[in-house]
């Protein structure tokens, strides 16, 4: 992998002796030209059956479709499931002796990868572009299973989402270290084993598999993501198994040139919480929950930076106009954590509303809690719609904070003529973010809560029982068709330069 990318097999048809039926990822191109002419191949020969009948690149001969056997990851597509996706889809197209093809899909919006630094970050380590993936908006799954041509093999999660329901019966294995919680009937192939990471159980699959294989670059992969999920191997913390021990110990004895355990976990950690190169609207999205009750949003949004940084933002309040505005919020409370000279978690707090009623109420009731005092001290505001505070008890995460949101609306709704209606709603994705971190035991850091939300090392992502999918507001906006004219434009277009660049 990395510079080797998505290549295909020996074989003798298309616009390379090189190129041939199979979707692999391995030899190394021998130029950027030659490199995106694959990925036009590859990108054709595995996408061909979304769009019956179109007309294949230059070049390469037209044929019947073929069934497609996706590897994809849980809709949080933490590093985790990329990297298990990824590398699972390159040991069973090195491995299986038919003509398949098997490709890796990452299980979020194209636009939705900023958000994730630190799989960005190591894609960039290993030098895998992020032009050369698909990722689940760019590929409609529920016309290729109507159209009987999809194979589905899912790694890091195994329940689906309402979603994709109807994707169930396109399940023909599954990897993951999470507890059971939907069993399968055969065929479909289960293997579950709680380990630290699903990384691990990839490795294990290709080193008693296939170990001649296993090239660096994926060994880089794998070795990062578990020793990242086991917090560095530390056994204080808990979370790494022998399993998970033995197999960062053999990636290591098969490549000594891995980086160093502590200098790759401190440099994914750093990568993790990096919001410097995000936009307000992205920082406002990378960690938010919402609640709901009598009509009333609000959203909460956890943010890693010093609220000073970030309310001299430029643009901010117009920023934040538009965030609520586009996601439909009454109210946005930002609660900062960020690390101070003394590695000590300093918080903050910010309630942005334009409704002044709304905001007095909400911010009363933080303001005067006792269980938990959050021992607010008012700090200065950019604007007269948001209120800024110092957070003096720094044991209040956002999963202690919702009770006190959620009793703020309660308190509205009884001093106003809105009927009662129903419990507060709260997006159930936050919601298992706080069940697995309240599986981890011991806290991670010295003074931060047990069910702390926001520890300097990433927490364990959302899994599958997060209830929706990218797919929910509606059908991939790409085309197959669109994608393989994209793919074609660049190869043209780096054709073209390097023509220019000889002359």
């Amino acid at each position: 992998m990395g510079n080797e990318n998505l290549a295909l097999e020996s074989g003798n048809a298309g616009p390379s002796p090189r190129l041939g039926p199979r979707l692999l990822w391995g030899s190394l191109p021998e130029s950027a030209e030659e490199e995106e002419e694959w990925w036009v191949w590859a990108l054709h020969r595995s996408l061909r059956s979304l769009t019956p009948g179109a007309a294949p690149p230059p070049g390469v001969p037209r044929e019947e479709s073929r069934p497609l056997h996706v590897v994809m990851g849980n809709e949080a597509c933490d590093l985790d499931s990329m990297v298990s996706a990824l590398a699972l889809a390159f040991y069973l197209a090195k491995t299986t002796e038919a003509e398949e093809v098997f490709v890796p899909v990452l299980n979020i919006k194209r636009s939705e990868l900023p958000l994730r630094g630190d799989n960005i970050f190591f894609l960039q380590k290993v030098h895998i572009p992020e032009s050369l993936l698909i990722f689940r908006d760019e590929i409609d799954l529920h016309a290729l299973h109507r159209a009987g041509q999809l194979t589905l093999l899912l790694v890091d999660h195994h329940v689906l989402p309402r979603g994709d329901a109807a994707l169930e019966d396109a399940v023909a294995e599954v990897l993951d270290h999470r507890p059971i919680e939907q069993k399968r009937c055969p065929p479909c192939l289960v293997s579950v084993e709680l380990v630290g990471s699903c990384a691990t159980l990839v490795t294990e699959r290709i080193l008693q598999g296939a170990p001649e294989i296993l090239d660096w670059h994926t060994a880089a992969l794998l070795h990062g993501t578990i020793i990242l999920d086991c917090v560095n191997m530390d056994l204080k913390i808990g979370k790494a198994t022998p399993k998970d021990k033995k197999y960062v110990e053999k990636l290591e004895a098969l490549f000594p040139d891995l980086p160093e355990r502590k200098d790759i976990f401190e440099s994914l950690q750093k990568a993790k919480f990096d919001v410097s190169g995000l936009t307000t609207e992205q920082m406002l999205r990378k960690d938010q929950k919402t609640i709901t009750r009598q009509g009333i949003k609000v959203a909460i949004s956890a943010i890693y930076m010093d609220l000073e940084a970030f309310l001299q933002r430029s643009g901010l309040i117009a920023d934040l106009h538009a965030f609520c505005q586009a996601h439909s919020c009454d109210v946005l409370v930002a609660m900062t954590i960020f690390f101070n000279s003394h590695n000590e978690p300093v918080r903050q707090l910010a309630v942005f509303c334009p409704q002044a009623a709304l905001r007095v109420t909400i911010c009363g009731v933080l303001e005067h809690s006792h269980s938990p005092s959050l021992k607010l001290t008012p700090a200065p505001s950019p604007h007269p719609h948001l209120q800024a505070y110092l957070q003096g008890n720094t044991q209040v995460s956002r999963k202690k904070l919702l009770p006190l949101l959620q009793d703020a609306l309660s308190a509205l709704s009884d001093s106003t003529t809105v009927p009662s209606g129903p419990p507060a709603a709260v997006d159930v994705s936050g919601e298992q973010v706080d069940k697995e971190l309240d599986r981890a035991g011991t806290p991670l850091v010295p003074g931060l809560s047990q069910d702390e939300e926001e520890p300097p090392l990433p927490p364990t992502p959302m899994n599958s029982l997060v209830d929706e999918c990218p797919l929910d507001q509606g059908l991939p906006k790409l085309s197959a068709e669109a994608i393989f004219e994209k793919c074609s434009q660049i190869s043209l277009s780096q054709s073209a330069s390097t023509a220019l660049s000889k002359q």
